[in-house]
């Protein structure tokens, strides 16, 4: 029997969009896997697919049509671009190292090949963490030429990790446990939950506010957003802080502290931020559909200059947020500080890359890593974070993971886990849980310790944050 042909038309006659990347797919997967059927067989086939994609989620090859019609995650949706890559004429593609390899999926390898194939990519790197997201794979480290990618960023602007130390033992934890976790209800809030404002706090007084007309209509969202954290695996925590290096840059002794860790971004201000000038870079920017989402903005347009100056603002505004959770959870210890240590990992860079040519680095998902630089790099809520030292490694573009990196999708962790499978994980790890939810299983995530093992040459672990009770939305 001859191979099956397909044409473009035969698809749009069944109801595929034209143009569309799912018709380019779906005539690969078929050509492929279905060349000795007939086509009346495979076009009838494919049809079924579109009309009645959930019963074809589970299939090898349909399932990958299927995610493209039905109604499954943004994430998993996305994977319909990410395998469509190998239809784009690469541009002269760029290799990158890739740290981990075995535990990331190809979908997240696929979005990070495509975005290597930009005319304007000049380097990247994949995190050990790393799997599939908007355009750029979660994990994605990329250095443009004098360009700006708002999904190179993120829907967070300025997500980060925020760690206070205090002169207060370790075993301070257990022996009050009761009255943490209220601190922790009554001290911070999530998702759609504000706190009463008085005053007008001081990075509200930015000239951004005034001079740029997007930023300016999202004052009054920033100003009620204060203070708060986001859902999803936002989070805040006290936990037993173990520091491991005596030659530690803020002359702890290596013992167990009493520590706060504070995981969000920008809120309401960076995702709006995002999506506009997301929506402007691809107007400006012609991409196939396929790459549309790593549309960027260069920076010698007002557009770019407009992006950078918001972008930054939004990183602004989360370091604030995140500095007053401390303030108030450090007011009711009735302790200052010994230490804080804090890191982005949703942002870009102005950076110089090893041949010494200046570029825009993007860590989506991933944490700086520069030589001496600290950060915070989370496991789950049961699995430890390790306060980490960057070895400035260019390989890596000068980062690190920024977590262990989920395992699962939200969905597929929801359909694998129940609420009593995670209280008995929690119960093992001695940890409370206030609000979360089965998405945020411990068991929906990699394991910590293999993603800093494929990391060593990245940074040295000062050392480590166990939490023990976790605040999350829905709480």
């Amino acid at each position: 029997m001859a191979n099956l042909k397909l044409r473009g038309k035969d698809l749009q006659k069944i109801g595929y969009p034209k143009g569309s990347p799912v018709m380019s797919l779906a005539m690969q997967l078929m050509t492929k896997h279905y060349k000795h059927h007939n086509k009346g067989f495979v076009l009838d086939l494919l049809k079924k697919v579109k009309e009645s994609p959930e019963a074809y989620k589970n299939d090898d090859i349909l399932s990958r049509i299927a995610v493209y019609f039905g109604e499954f995650e943004a994430a998993d949706k996305e994977q319909v671009f990410a395998q469509a890559i190998d239809l784009i004429p690469p541009n002269k593609a760029i290799p990158y190292t890739t740290y981990g390899s075995k535990f990331i999926d190809s979908s997240a390898k696929q979005q990070m090949n495509l975005a290597m194939q930009l005319p304007v990519t000049a380097a990247g790197a994949l995190m050990a963490d790393a799997h599939a997201g908007y355009g750029l794979p979660i994990g994605g480290v990329v250095a443009l030429d004098n360009a700006v990618m708002p999904y190179g960023v993120g829907m967070d602007i300025g997500c980060r990790m925020c760690l206070s130390i205090y002169d207060i033992s370790g075993s301070y934890v257990e022996r009050n446990k009761y009255q943490l976790a209220l601190d922790l209800k009554e001290q911070t809030r999530f998702g759609k939950e504000v706190f009463s404002k008085v005053g007008l706090p001081d990075i509200l007084e930015r000239e951004e506010f005034k001079t740029i007309k997007t930023v300016r209509n999202l004052k009054d969202k920033a100003w009620k957003q204060f203070g708060t954290s986001g859902s999803g695996n936002h989070f805040v925590e006290f936990g037993i802080v173990e520091i491991k290096d005596i030659n530690n840059e803020f002359d702890l002794l290596t013992r167990q502290y009493l520590g706060v860790l504070s995981h969000s971004g920008s809120r309401g201000l960076g995702a709006n931020i995002a999506q506009y000038y997301t929506k402007v870079a691809r107007e400006k920017c012609w991409l196939p559909k396929v790459a549309q989402q790593l549309a960027w903005l260069d920076l010698d347009t007002e557009a770019g200059q407009e992006y950078w100056l918001a972008m930054n603002l939004a990183g602004d505004y989360a370091s604030a947020c995140h500095h007053d959770i401390h303030r108030r959870l450090s007011e009711r210890l009735g302790e200052r500080p010994l230490a804080v240590i804090e890191n982005h990992h949703n942002f870009a860079w102005k950076e110089q890359l090893p041949n010494g040519k200046n570029a825009i680095v993007h860590r989506k998902g991933a944490t700086p890593a520069g030589k001496g630089v600290l950060g915070i790099i989370p496991g789950s809520m049961t699995a430890a974070a390790f306060i980490v030292r960057g070895k400035g490694n260019t390989e890596s573009l000068n980062s690190a993971s920024h977590g262990a990196g989920r395992a699962m999708s939200r969905t597929k962790a929801k359909n694998s886990f129940t609420m009593k499978s995670l209280r008995q994980e929690l119960s093992k790890h001695r940890v409370k849980l206030i609000g979360g939810g089965i998405d945020e299983a411990p068991m929906a995530y990699k394991d910590i310790r293999q993603v800093m093992n494929a990391q060593t040459n990245l940074v040295d672990v000062i050392g480590t944050f166990l939490p023990k009770i976790v605040r999350m939305d829905k709480g």
